[in-house]
């Protein structure tokens, strides 16, 4: 049975939870503060027997009713416990702290989602992304990537890579398994996962599809690592179906690319691939599926992103449904070859044939 096929709690666990999503913007924002004014650095120091809200405005330099107030916050959340006049890190406090997926996830909400959050009904009723105006004029975020604010920048790509990086090792082995010598890296993004597949085989080169201004990027990271010879762009938007793909691969792949667009958006790319491939390569597809997760926060954070897909990226993309994209992957005249669970952080990887 699905774990979401009955309801788990009782009137009153419901009423109570009720409370605390009218209050969760106010809540992650105290977590935050505590870890950003070191309040958090300072239990963490103090260890089990904690300090009274006085030392700690001394140690942080925070004013006492400021550390006060956020305290008693922190007791409401669990982000600490007290025993007499001593607050004490608890251990949610500590994965705030030191817990590198708690950090980047964190800092991804807060500089890049929070603000753009309050204009989701808007873009659910016009199918736009409305919440992009918070940081420009553009249509979908990956025109303006490289114009975001710098800490909004660096908080995007942290998150972003950190899902993919994690996966890296075990996908080398899979994909060089084939001994491909060519291969069309499609949102290539920073150029990250190209950059490895040269570092990892001398022989392979790679074509990174991309916007211009993104792929500019890449580019200059090919450069920095002594790749320029095997590393090479292809400027072009995706959707335009008057700007060719490269004529040549043996693998095509995306990583973390297809959910950045629509259901028919996904079809019209898998079904120009399919055209520009030839008939003995293979197609990589790495994504999240919230429902191959085994843990609730796994699914819980990926439902969530979907949202920052709708009211930042570009108002009609998301994690998906399994299900869902293997359907796509059926209609645009795949088969899978072959699917894995479990890379790295909760990766799916697809290998696909023509049908």
């Amino acid at each position: 049975m699905s774990r979401y096929a009955v309801d788990p709690l009782t009137a009153l666990q419901a009423k109570e939870q009720a409370q605390k999503l009218a209050f969760a913007p106010i809540a992650f924002q105290a977590a935050q503060s505590l870890r950003e004014l070191g309040i958090l650095a300072v239990l963490d120091a103090a260890g089990p027997t904690g300090l009274s809200a006085q030392q700690i405005a001394e140690r942080s330099g925070v004013s006492e009713y400021g550390a006060k107030v956020l305290l008693d916050m922190g007791l409401s959340t669990l982000v600490v416990t007290q025993g007499g006049d001593n607050y004490v890190l608890a251990r949610l406090g500590h994965f705030l702290l030191h817990d590198a997926m708690t950090r980047v996830n964190m800092d991804f909400t807060a500089d890049v989602c929070y603000r753009a959050m309050s204009h989701l009904t808007e873009t659910i009723r016009s199918g736009r992304p409305e919440g992009l105006r918070e940081f420009g004029d553009w249509p979908t975020i990956y025109e303006g990537l490289s114009r975001l604010p710098e800490k909004a920048r660096k908080s995007w790509f942290d998150f972003d890579h950190f899902y993919s990086d994690k996966a890296f090792p075990e996908l080398l082995q899979r994909i060089f398994a084939e001994r491909p010598k060519t291969i069309v890296d499609i949102g290539g993004n920073t150029g990250k996962w190209s950059l490895q597949c040269c570092a990892h085989d001398e022989d392979v080169h790679m074509t990174i599809v991309d916007l211009p201004r993104q792929l500019a990027l890449a580019l200059d990271n090919a450069r920095e690592h002594g790749f320029e010879a095997r590393i090479q762009g292809h400027p072009m938007n995706i959707l335009d179906d008057s700007q060719p793909l490269p004529a040549e691969a043996d693998i095509w792949w995306m990583s973390q690319f297809l959910d950045c667009f629509s259901p028919m958006e996904i079809l019209r790319i898998l079904r120009r691939i399919r055209a520009a491939m030839r008939p003995d390569a293979s197609v990589y597809i790495l994504e999240l599926f919230w429902d191959r997760q085994h843990f609730e926060a796994a699914a819980y954070s990926l439902n969530a992103t979907s949202l920052y897909f709708t009211c930042l990226a570009n108002g009609n993309s998301r994690f998906y449904h399994s299900k869902d994209m293997l359907d796509i992957v059926e209609e645009a005249g795949f088969v899978v070859a072959e699917q894995v669970d479990d890379i790295g952080l909760g990766h799916t990887l697809l290998r696909l044939r023509a049908g």
